[in-house]
Formats: C-alpha cells, structure tokens, sequence
C-alpha cells in the first residue's frame, strides 16, 4: 500500500484492515504511523541488501561484473512489473524526507547501508584493476545510489527500462572502469 499509494494516501485504518489488526493493538507496537513507516523502511531494504551481497559473494565473479548482474536482475524484476512502484525507499524520500524526523532518519540509514555495500563491492573492483582509483569508491557508490534514484523516478514516466539501463552502461561500463 505505501507502494502503490504512498505514505499521505494510505490510511491506517486501510493498513489495520488489510492485516486484520484491531487500532489498540496496533499503538501496543507503534508510537504513530510515522514510528510504523520507519520499520516498514528497515524491513523493506534488507532483501536488497541480501541480494547484493549474494551477487557480490559469488564465486569466480569480479566485483564489477557482479554489481552489473546485481542492477540487471533489478531491470529485470521492475520490467516484470510494468514498472511499477520502483522504489520504496525513493518514494518516501520524496514524500517524508524533510517531513518527519523519524521517516528521515530510517531512509538514511537504509540508504547508507545499501551506499556502503555498493561501496565495498567498487572498492573490490578497485583493488581487482576494473575500476577507476582516482576516484573514492565512496563518492562513485554515492553517483550511481543517486542517480539510481533518479532513473527509478524517470523508468515510472517512461515506462521503459531505457532509463535504467542507461544509467548502468554509462556508470558500470563506462565512467568507473579503468
């Protein structure tokens, strides 16, 4: 529902109803809806911080090459759904991120989790020669979390998959290799 709907246009009593939880129960766990948002966030990154580290764990693949089989199996997936939703994280950005502190705080630290990742597999890149290293692994983590963000947004106006490969061939295959 905080997909498809976003923070503002799903009510709680709609959430409650959905996972059949009368609204005392529900305070019994959570401070506010907002309280509920920030877990929502913390459990919404850690597949993708599994995926990734599974890509980046993989036997007999650079670091590079699995970062790009990592960005590609998410094309694939957001392909699969007619580009819907993109990103949770994004989405809430954009919505609450200058809104509620405590919305904030947990999209930060989602974002730097996956950022730090996607660092340490640039950083392995580097050190295995396929990577640039006149640039920090961090700020290069950083353009492609940003502007992965970004082409999410535009995939959803475009309806296309372009935008999302685009920003992969330019970054991946392109302004960081060595």
């Amino acid at each position: 529902m905080l997909m498809n709907q976003g923070f503002h246009g799903t009510g709680l009593k709609e959430i409650l109803d959905a996972v059949k939880v009368p609204k005392g129960s529900f305070y019994n766990y959570f401070e506010s809806k907002e309280a509920y948002c920030a877990e929502v966030i913390k459990h919404y990154i850690e597949p993708f911080i599994n995926q990734l580290q599974g890509h980046l764990r993989r036997p007999g693949v650079d670091a590079l090459s699995a970062l790009k089989n990592y960005f590609n199996e998410l094309i694939g997936e957001l392909e699969k759904n007619q580009f819907k939703g993109g990103c949770l994280l994004g989405n809430l950005m954009g919505e609450l991120g200058d809104t509620s502190e405590i919305c904030r705080a947990s999209l930060k630290t989602a974002v730097n989790r996956y950022r730090d990742l996607i660092t340490q597999g640039l950083l392995k890149a580097q050190q295995e020669g396929v990577v640039r290293k006149d640039l920090t692994a961090e700020s290069m983590a950083d353009l492609l979390v940003n502007t992965w963000q970004g082409v999410l947004l535009r995939m959803k106006i475009e309806k296309s998959i372009v935008p999302l490969k685009s920003c992969c061939n330019n970054l991946l295959d392109g302004y960081f290799k060595a």
